[in-house]
């Protein structure tokens, strides 16, 4: 009975370290970006070139991860990327110049990426129907605790002598730790047959893996082969409406939003990094507990409904909250920097840059706004005067905000906090899971990571537009715009998104190869009253 337990608390391990390596190296910048600035004297451009690279490297991963997953199987893949993140964090922990930092962060992302696909299909496959929710979900609490864990980190290192080499050297403990729980686990789904004894694993479908299955090329992805091109547009549309809601900017922005409605000086940083953080972890693991009770569908439906109420709370609560302006790069005199910044609580509200928490598996990066720059300060030829990044300047000592706005500013934060809730315990876990379940064995690589690449653009976007919309139309309406978008995407999921809780690989394989079209597996679906022709293997199998 010991086995099966200790087979299961191996794929946990490296699902959790996954995600934890996965947030940790997300948001580390976060901490080390400041030191960064101060050692190397990073200019504005210099600063959000090493804050993107992470995304580039990510981006690659996306573009190619797939086809070295399914080529060389999922558990090589995750081994050959923790190896590689390792040559990242060498390269960030022994950087002597900007160009050994950009690639740094752009290998580490490469590496990352590679993993977190490579993770969600590796455990989804290894584990039964029962236990595939909650494993997979895992890796998602894993992205939110290690981000947690990273700004913790970078407290405790942010006075000590080169402080953030170190941050970036402990990248590597969760990788490394992963490593040794994958040397136990089998290769695969064909490996891990000889395991039948220890655990349940898909109704025998991991026999069938590689004995007379039909092969697809990358471009059945996009026919009507198996319904191939109804999965992809499940998956796309999950990734996207994912990122179109706005939660990109719900969590990098959140300090801003917080000062924009009202939340003065330090307090919008410590509810941007602290609070959120421990609601996404809240309700990232009341996900995992509901994802194979409840089912995905019925979460999704649920946290989509809710975010868009939330978001639109905000943008309604915004048009009676005088706004302020957004976070810029912009040059803060040495006087400035030596007085304490920016933790000096006599500095003018506003002028500290905040703390900007990171998504999950989700996955999303801060972003320094550009659209408002200035030159270095002149005693920037200095070593001891160089630029750093801050929110643009406001008028010193904001008058308290009136007493008739105070319930106004509690409803925005807790329309902030139900936001974070309905996507910790909806898309965030339960997007990957479904991508990590929908398509066949053979292109499943391939195709979860055509669907994250889809992800790290439309991340990408949302992230870079924000501040240009709310230039735009106004900070009210462009949440109110986030919010219609979530409608639309509650209908999407109403309409095409089926339940797969309780269904093995092979099941769900099928159902979707006797549906033509996606909309068949509208709300009229229900597991119960489905016909399966579960697939017989013989002993010599």
């Amino acid at each position: 009975m010991g086995r099966p337990s200790l087979f299961l608390a191996l794929c946990a391990s490296v699902s959790l370290l996954g995600g934890l390596t996965f947030g940790y190296e997300l948001a580390v910048i976060s901490g080390a970006l400041l030191p960064l600035q101060l050692d190397f004297g990073l200019s504005c451009s210099e600063q959000e070139l090493l804050v993107g690279s992470l995304l580039l490297g990510a981006l690659l991963a996306s573009l190619v991860g797939g086809f070295l997953i399914d080529r060389y199987g999922r558990k090589q893949a995750i081994l050959g990327s923790n190896l590689v993140l390792l040559a990242g964090s060498l390269s960030l922990s022994l950087a002597s110049s900007l160009a050994w930092l950009v690639l740094g962060r752009s290998v580490a992302g490469f590496a990352i990426s590679l993993s977190s696909m490579a993770c969600c299909i590796y455990v989804s496959e290894l584990v039964g129907p029962q236990q595939r929710g909650v494993l997979v979900s895992l890796y998602e609490a894993g992205v939110t605790v290690g981000i947690l864990l990273s700004y913790a980190l970078n407290y405790v290192l942010a006075g000590a002598l080169w402080g953030w080499r170190h941050m970036f050297g402990w990248a590597t403990a969760p990788a490394l730790l992963q490593s040794l729980s994958l040397l136990l686990l089998p290769p695969g789904t064909v490996d891990a047959a000889a395991h039948r004894d220890l655990i349940p694993l898909q109704g025998g479908e991991a026999t069938k893996l590689g004995l007379g299955r039909p092969r697809y090329s990358f471009l059945d992805l996009f026919r009507t082969r198996d319904n191939m091109r109804g999965r992809t547009m499940v998956g796309l549309g999950l990734v996207l409406f994912q990122q179109l809601t706005g939660q990109p900017n719900v969590l990098c922005y959140a300090s801003t939003i917080f000062h924009s409605v009202g939340f003065r000086g330090a307090s919008s940083a410590v509810l941007a990094s602290v609070g959120l953080g421990a609601v996404k972890v809240a309700a990232t693991l009341t996900a995992m507990g509901l994802v194979d009770r409840v089912g995905r569908r019925a979460l999704l439906i649920a946290g989509c409904a809710l975010m868009a109420l939330s978001v639109s709370g905000i943008g309604l609560v915004s048009f009676a909250v005088p706004m302020d302006s957004g976070p810029s790069c912009l040059a803060v005199p040495n006087a400035t920097r030596l007085s304490g910044f920016p933790v000096d609580s006599g500095l003018p509200s506003g002028l500290a840059p905040p703390l900007r928490p990171m998504t999950d598996q989700s996955p999303g990066r801060p972003v320094l706004s550009t659209s408002e720059k200035t030159k270095p300060h002149p005693g920037a030829g200095d070593p001891t005067a160089l630029p750093l990044p801050a929110l643009s300047i406001v008028p010193a000592a904001p008058p308290s905000p009136a007493p008739e706005h105070a319930l106004l500013h509690w409803t925005a934060l807790v329309c902030m906090m139900l936001f974070v809730s309905a996507f910790s315990f909806s898309f965030g876990p339960v997007t990957w899971l479904v991508l990590s379940e929908v398509y066949p064995v053979e292109i499943r690589g391939r195709a979860f990571a055509f669907c994250n690449s889809f992800n790290w653009a439309a991340n990408l976007f949302i992230s870079l537009s924000f501040l240009d919309l709310i230039g735009a139309i106004g900070l009210s309406w462009t949440f109110l715009l986030y919010g219609l978008t979530a409608v639309f995407g509650l209908g999407f999921i109403y309409l095409f998104v089926p339940e797969t809780k309780g269904q093995s690989l092979t099941e769900i394989d099928q159902q979707f190869q006797k549906r033509r079209f996606a909309l068949s597996f509208g709300h009229r679906q229900s597991s119960a009253g489905i016909q399966y022709s579960r697939i017989e293997l013989s002993a010599a199998c």
